[in-house]
């Protein structure tokens, strides 16, 4: 008798599925790609079966969909109670594993689909309380093409014979592929932060960031650059590489010679790479940026360090120091705005530059080079209490300047704009009116559209979005959500082709996230009111 009104109530029972959107990562054995609650009012022995269908994504590019029962706690970051997933996430970032670590969960399904609908089932006792599972799916990056979209929906949820009724939150069309470029642990490393992307002359993607070897923390640290190459797309990328490594420099340990925060640049004219990063030698080994002092002296001033390479990255020059060039002598540092710098139509080589006084308070500009980076200059700074800018070229000689906030009380983006390299500068319409949650950005322009990407927030680092403007940044019509859970948000943008955008971001999947991105699917994605 008891196990018949269980059966009755878990029959009728309304069960509530979640379609977070979040890249699915290609060549990964987990990807949460449907949560699936399930309430039981006493604990039972169930029998179910879950019904997926497939739509827009190749049947031999599917290795397996699985069905993963995760207990009593949510696996999506946002909705979870764990605290060791939490834990894990403050210290690790994304991409920990509780969520399909043995230890964490019970596989009850595991499918190669023959057709678009695919079954799975599953026989367990469930628990008293809301009882967490989720769809699975494990792609073959060969099989699909990075910058299509595909469904996966839950049509159909039995419970001990009988249909349960279904709430669903989020979209199941429209879901993406992303590639987990660096993960935690990966090469031994604890962290990768700080993502640059740019096409290099040849044609390939060129990707560079932090390696953060021992900790998540700023400089000063153990960190140099690091940097990967791809020839498809981004579909398969190279082995790591190190850009930037200060070494033992001036008998100081390797941990007191960090180097950070990599701008990329490519000349098109030349083909040459530069890296740019700011270099920390001794300064107490605190942070570097605030353990600055006036002068030029490594010892007392974090430095803006640069190496170049000629041969698409095979070999790079030794790292040395523009800072006596470009810094100010009575300023306490000078160094670039991470992501990328640009070639302008006349060839001069620009990158974003950041300047914080003596009291610590930062401001942005510019530094350019008319002879292929053998000298470089200094503008004037273009607004205070801002960092961490990023510059394009929308007219022929007309830079935009998109700049973090660092003011406590506002939440949008600074723009300005200047027609003399920096020597004057306007506020942009568009001056405060992105929205931020205090966080690098990336801007970029394709062809007569500019894109804008950031965490599309004025709280938390989450919703990431790529934005579009028909204006030159005058409106932003567009909007095309990517990754809704929370990352360390820092982000960078370069054209695959004329038709495809490559997007490299700190999202919630992996501590790099790589994407394509079709521009005409930006394009018609309507930002929200």
């Amino acid at each position: 008798m008891l196990i018949s009104i269980i059966s009755t109530l878990l029959a009728a029972a309304t069960v509530t599925v979640y379609n977070p959107r979040v890249p699915v990562i290609v060549d990964r054995e987990f990807n949460v790609v449907s949560e699936i609650v399930i309430p039981s009012e006493s604990a039972a022995q169930v029998t179910g079966e879950v019904e997926v269908s497939l739509e827009g994504i190749p049947l031999k590019a599917i290795k397996d969909v699985r069905l993963v029962y995760i207990g009593t706690i949510s696996p999506v970051m946002s909705r979870t109670k764990s605290n060791v997933m939490k834990s894990h996430y403050n210290y690790w970032g994304a991409g920990q594993e509780d969520w399909y670590a043995p230890r964490s969960v019970f596989i009850e399904s595991k499918v190669k689909p023959k057709s678009n609908t695919v079954s799975l089932a599953f026989d367990r006792p469930l628990v008293k309380g809301d009882n967490h599972f989720y769809v699975s799916l494990n792609i073959n990056s060969a099989k699909v093409g990075l910058a299509d979209t595909f469904s996966c929906k839950v049509d159909r949820i039995s419970l001990n014979g009988g249909d349960a009724a279904i709430i669903e939150h989020g979209p199941s069309a429209g879901r993406r592929y992303g590639v987990a470029l660096r993960n935690h642990g990966d090469d031994g490393v604890d962290t990768y932060r700080i993502p640059g992307l740019a096409r290099t002359k040849k044609g390939d993607l060129i990707a560079v960031y932090d390696i953060r070897w021992n900790t998540y923390f700023d400089l000063q640290a153990d960190i140099d650059v690091g940097f990967q190459k791809s020839s498809d797309g981004g579909k398969t990328w190279s082995k790591m590489g190190i850009a930037m490594d200060m070494g033992e420099y001036g008998g100081l340990p390797k941990d007191q010679n960090g180097t950070g925060d990599p701008c990329v640049l490519v000349d098109e004219n030349t083909g040459d790479i530069y890296v740019f990063a700011i270099w920390a030698h001794g300064l107490e080994g605190s942070y570097s940026i605030f353990s600055s002092k006036e002068g030029f002296d490594p010892i007392d001033v974090a430095q803006l360090a640069m190496v170049k390479s000629s041969d698409e990255g095979k070999t790079w020059s030794k790292p040395v120091s523009i800072t006596p060039m470009v810094k100010q002598p009575g300023s306490a540092t000078l160094f670039q705005g991470p992501g990328c710098g640009i070639t302008m139509a006349d060839g001069t080589l620009v990158v974003p530059v950041q300047e914080w006084d003596k009291d610590k308070v930062p401001s942005a500009g510019i530094i350019y080079s008319k002879d292929h980076g053998a000298t470089w200059k200094v503008s004037k700074m273009a607004v205070d209490h801002v960092c961490e800018d990023q510059v394009v070229e929308i007219k022929p000689g007309v830079l935009m300047l998109n700049m973090r906030n660092n003011g406590t009380k506002d939440r949008t983006r600074k723009v300005y704009v200047t027609e003399d390299l920096g020597e004057t500068w306007t506020a942009h319409v568009s001056n405060d009116v992105l929205p931020e949650p205090v966080c690098q950005a990336s801007i970029l322009k394709a062809g007569n559209t500019l894109l804008f990407a950031n965490p599309d927030s004025k709280v938390t680092r989450n919703m990431f979005t790529i934005k579009a403007s028909d204006d030159l940044g005058e409106t932003w019509p567009h909007a095309l959500l990517l990754d809704e859970e929370g990352g360390w948000g820092y982000s960078c943008m370069a054209m695959i082709d004329e038709e495809t955008v490559g997007i490299v971001y700190e999202g919630s999947q992996s501590h790099i996230v790589y994407q394509a991105v079709k521009l005409k699917d930006i394009l018609t994605a309507e930002a929200a009111n």
